[in-house]
């Protein structure tokens, strides 16, 4: 039944090849760079978000694991809540000092943005 999956081949045209078997495409994530050579920009936001300001990390090129792996740390050091999604960790609150110190000491490139 999992190979049955008609919403992955909406855009698949018929075929009456009886041995045709779709084959989807998958994307392969790319590899995590080491520390020393990723530009970490930490910025602060506010749009969307009632007002509020969260701290953002974004320019982090890796997995997705270890994009978690690294917003984990960062919310455990700073004592806040926050998220790892799309290639930028969200950190609750004015962080921007803090966050750029951590990601320093821990071997990245990182500057503060606006």
């Amino acid at each position: 039944m999992a190979d049955n999956d008609w919403k992955k081949r909406l855009g698949v045209v018929f075929s009456t090849n009886p041995d045709f078997n779709y084959e989807e495409e998958t994307e392969a994530e790319q590899q995590t760079l080491e520390p020393s050579k990723q530009n970490l920009i930490v910025s602060i936001d506010r749009k969307g978000r009632a007002g509020k300001q969260v701290t953002l990390v974004t320019g982090f090129a890796g997995t997705s694991d270890d994009l978690a792996e690294l917003g984990r740390v960062l919310k455990v050091k700073c004592g806040v809540g926050g998220s790892a999604k799309d290639g930028e960790i969200t950190i609750q609150g004015d962080f921007r000092d803090r966050v750029v110190t951590l990601l320093k000491d821990m071997g990245y490139r990182a500057k503060r943005g606006n």
